[in-house]
């Protein structure tokens, strides 16, 4: 029997190509998103025995429940990975990004993984040596300039998942997350302005680098696993520098 999946925010980026991976290796995917006719278009000439697309907002628990419930009742009431993949962002001053824009963001980003958790969790619990990968970012190690609320929301993401990963190791349950730098995807090329750290840093890598780190954490789990070797030398190096260090090196890039 092939391992399953949920991966939200599915229909582009980082959750279509993770699902394009997962799927390579004979997985049996749920892809969810709130845009069901790119999901069905892509998915076309898939084996729609081991795809199932549904609609899904992620701020709507109701919906997601859902579609895990109609899901997992295909696989025995089982669930091996839950990837919390949907998020959106919002570059620019934080003065000049409404309220209602930063309520969203802290909706889809941070109630989205909230609320897809505890969805799954029975189904989570049910499964000998369940996963769940949670996207983070590398904004959740020092809030960026320009992305103020963007980082806010994946610190939050990194939290939940620390937390979680303790709480539930004796469900056999494993909580992780992945943080790339900057990656390019239509929600980071769709964007109206820049920021100066990311004109400085660059955007060196795309949905597939971040797919296999997911792939990687589905074989061997981190709590916390940073894509690209330079940002993993970089996160290290903050772990065991002064905060202060982190903050004058943002202060820099932000120049």
């Amino acid at each position: 029997m092939s391992k399953t999946a949920f991966i939200t925010g599915a229909a582009s980026g980082i959750g279509l190509a993770t699902a394009r991976a997962l799927y390579a290796r004979g997985w049996t995917l749920a892809m969810a998103d709130i845009n069901t006719e790119a999901l069905r278009q892509l998915t076309f000439d898939w084996d729609h025995a081991r795809v199932t697309c549904y609609p899904l907002d992620v701020c709507n628990q109701a919906q997601f429940s859902h579609a895990l419930t109609d899901f997992t009742a295909r696989h025995n009431g089982q669930l091996n990975l839950l990837f919390n993949c949907a998020g959106i962002l919002s570059i620019g001053r934080f003065e000049a990004i409404s309220a209602e824009r930063h309520q969203q963001i802290m909706n889809i980003n941070v109630m989205g993984v909230i609320n897809g958790c505890q969805a799954a969790f029975p189904f989570l619990k049910a499964t000998p040596g369940a996963l769940v990968v949670n996207m983070s970012s590398a904004s959740a190690t020092y809030g960026i300039p320009g992305l103020a609320s963007y980082s806010a929301s994946k610190f939050a993401v990194s939290g939940l998942t620390e937390a979680l990963q303790l709480e539930w190791e004796k469900y056999d349950i494993n909580v992780c997350d992945v943080m790339p730098p900057f990656v390019s995807t239509p929600m980071l090329n769709e964007q109206a302005e820049s920021a100066p750290v990311l004109k400085r840093l660059g955007v060196h890598l795309n949905a597939d680098d971040v797919a296999k780190a997911v792939v990687r954490q589905t074989e061997s789990a981190k709590t916390h696993r940073t894509v690209s070797l330079h940002f993993g030398l970089l996160y290290q190096l903050g772990q065991l520098s002064p905060r202060s260090i982190t903050r004058a090196m943002v202060r820099m890039l932000n120049r």
